[in-house]
């Protein structure tokens, strides 16, 4: 019978059936028009997030839920739902190297097809490799980089970009120039402005020989996850290593480098930035310059300007035979965190050794440094917080949080130019389900071994950490005041928006995202029930295989509706309508909340308003004046 009703599934999926009344979305048109007095059917965006589904595969899929099969088929459940299933994507291994003419020269322009590049550019001898963009922009990119220009000989190694502005990143890069000798090597980007990434950078120019070696940007402006670099130049010969940006700009990130120059032999270090401008972020660094015999060995910054956080260094410039040894700048932090230094020029050859400032943090402690010989210009672990101008624009000084993020009420007002912020759906695209199936899933954490094995999710994978993650998120306690559910239907949003605000009830959104990353102008606002504290429900996107919000009514809110024009020039175009919502009581919000990071004061001292980004909703009552 379970058999049947499969092939009648992918039948029906194929078929023309655009006007069957008992398609999911005709369904949930139903379903609003009874439930809901304010309009007689949902909106165009609201209705777009309806399941995919045939009448047939809904059957048949909600037969399998209810007694548990789905696992059974689970490719035919993900393809026919369009659900976001990592698991069921296995990489495939893709070759590739140039030849090895000793004049080639080769550029690389395009890769991206979620794959695996096993090889590129090894043993090549004289010319220049030139690989631009590897999988940017791609929404889960689950690939890994074998080797680029392993063992080559005076070769000029550019790599640019590696999934940038991807989305769930899951990658890996064993080898860059690894046992190069001469030329020279330079990475520029390595997935930067990603969503939710699982990073893994085993080795950049180990054992490289008098190649000078570069790498600009690892894993900036990341957002929520974790990466790794195992090793950077490590038993090189007479390589100058310069190292720019490691995790700078992140958004709860786990951070882990592990070794840094270690044996090198008659090269100059410098690492710039370490994880500067990032928000609540766990870094773990363990070994930077061990056993160095260069010139000079320089770390500028680590973690400035960071907020709150968990950080060790364990180790720097240990053993090492360098001239002179220096670092500039550990832990000006803008909040408290606590951090751990333990060995700072450890048994070291005599030779100069700095330290400019250390801290100011929370549980400061410092170990093992060299007792003879080390100067420090600063060392504080003095706990407070920075004062901060919430008029200033330096970046070091405001943090990570993006101009326009957050905003004070009085900025909403007719003409009024304002940074207004990227609001695209970062999240990969995946509908609602049927109510009829996700009321058979399990979902708790009193189930989370039955819901990964729905999920074919093994412990610790991407797809495990998701499941894991929201039903943390949806089982957190309410904060005060807060009325909260998480919802995989249309039906269940429905009902949970009811039973805060009645039938009356109408959902919002921001029109598109038309302005997004510029200056633009406030056009015409007007405040959601005359602009009075309102009820409001809320709804944001979770990470999860199929469509899930989060959705919460919070007490003291007002709701705007607000034109957004061109800001080139006065008077621009028509390019938006925003929804915005100002939040009153802040008083219960921790104080290390973004919006406070970028408009100062703290909790409860001021509102804080922000604009509803794409696919993100906010409900309140009918009003007639909007």
């Amino acid at each position: 019978m379970l058999q049947l009703l499969l092939l009648l599934s992918v039948i029906s999926s194929v078929a023309a059936a655009a006007a069957n009344p008992f398609t999911p979305s005709a369904y949930l048109v139903r379903y609003w028009s009874r439930h809901l007095n304010s309009t007689p059917k949902p909106p165009p965006f609201f209705l777009s997030l309806s399941s995919p589904l045939s009448p047939a595969s809904t059957a048949s899929f909600t037969k399998l839920a209810s007694i548990h099969s789905l696992p059974d088929h689970l490719p035919s459940f993900c393809s026919s739902a369009r659900l976001l299933c990592p698991s069921l994507q296995p990489p495939v291994a893709i070759t590739g190297s140039p030849s090895s003419s000793p004049s080639l020269e080769e550029s690389f322009l395009f890769y991206s097809d979620d794959h695996n590049f096993s090889s590129y550019g090894t043993s090549v001898a004289g010319g220049f490799n030139s690989f631009k963009n590897y999988s940017d922009g791609i929404n889960i990119p689950t690939e890994s980089f074998r080797h680029y220009s392993r063992d080559s000989t005076h070769r000029l190694d550019y790599f640019s970009s590696y999934a940038t502005e991807s989305n769930v990143v899951d990658q890996s890069f064993a080898g860059y120039g690894v046992g190069s000798s001469s030329g020279a090597g330079d990475f520029s980007a390595y997935n930067v402005e990603v969503n939710v990434p699982n990073l893994r950078f085993d080795n950049y120019g180990d054992a490289a020989d008098g190649r000078p070696q570069s790498f600009s940007s690892y894993n900036s402006d990341a957002n929520h996850g974790s990466d790794n670099f195992k090793s950077y130049g490590k038993n090189g010969n007479g390589n100058p290593n310069d190292f720019i940006n490691y995790a700078t700009g992140g958004n709860v990130i786990n951070s882990g480098f592990n070794g840094y120059g270690k044996g090198e032999d008659s090269g100059n270090e410098s690492f710039t930035n370490y994880g500067n401008g990032g928000n609540v972020p766990e870094n773990s660094f363990s070994s930077y310059g061990e056993n160095g015999k260069g010139e000079t060995e320089q770390f500028k910054n680590y973690r400035d300007q960071s907020n709150v956080g968990d950080d060790s260094f364990r180790s720097y410039a240990k053993k090492s035979h360098a001239g002179k040894v220096g670092f500039a700048n550990y832990g000006n932090t803008f909040n408290n965190g606590s951090s751990t230094f333990t060995g700072y020029g450890e048994k070291t050859s005599g030779q100069e050794i700095s330290f400019q400032v250390y801290g100011p943090m929370n549980n400061n402690t410092f170990k093992e440094y060299a007792k003879d010989g080390a100067t420090f210009a600063e060392y504080d672990n003095k706990s407070g917080s920075r004062s901060i101008d919430p008029k200033s624009t330096d970046v070091t000084k405001r943090g990570w949080i993006e101009p326009g993020k957050f905003f004070r009420e009085s900025m909403l007002k007719e003409g009024n130019m304002m940074p207004f912020p990227d609001i695209r759906d970062r999240m990969p695209k995946r509908p609602f389900l049927p109510r009829s199936i996700v009321s058979k899933l399990p979902f708790s954490s009193q189930e989370m071994d039955e819901m990964k094995r729905l999920f074919r999710a093994e412990n610790g994978s991407v797809t495990a950490r998701w499941i894991e993650a929201a039903v943390k998120e949806c089982e957190r306690e309410p904060s005060a005041g807060e009325t909260k559910r998480c919802v995989g239907s249309g039906e269940d949003m429905i009902d949970f928006a009811t039973s805060v605000l009645g039938k009356n009830a109408v959902v919002r959104t921001t029109e598109g995202v038309n302005g997004s990353r510029t200056e633009v102008m406030i056009g015409k606002v007007v405040g959601v029930d005359g602009g009075r504290v309102t009820r409001s429900v809320s709804c944001h996107q979770s990470l999860y295989p199929y469509l899930m919000y989060y959705c919460h009514s919070v007490p003291k809110v007002r709701v705007y509706e607000a034109d957004i024009l061109d800001g080139k020039g006065q008077g621009g175009a028509r390019i938006n309508r925003g929804v915005a919502i100002c939040h009153l009581d802040t008083s219960a919000w921790s104080a290390s909340h973004g919006a406070f990071l970028a408009l100062g004061e703290g909790p409860g001292r001021i509102e804080v308003c922000h604009w509803i980004f794409e696919n993100d909703m906010t409900w309140t009552v009918a009003d007639e004046d909007v």
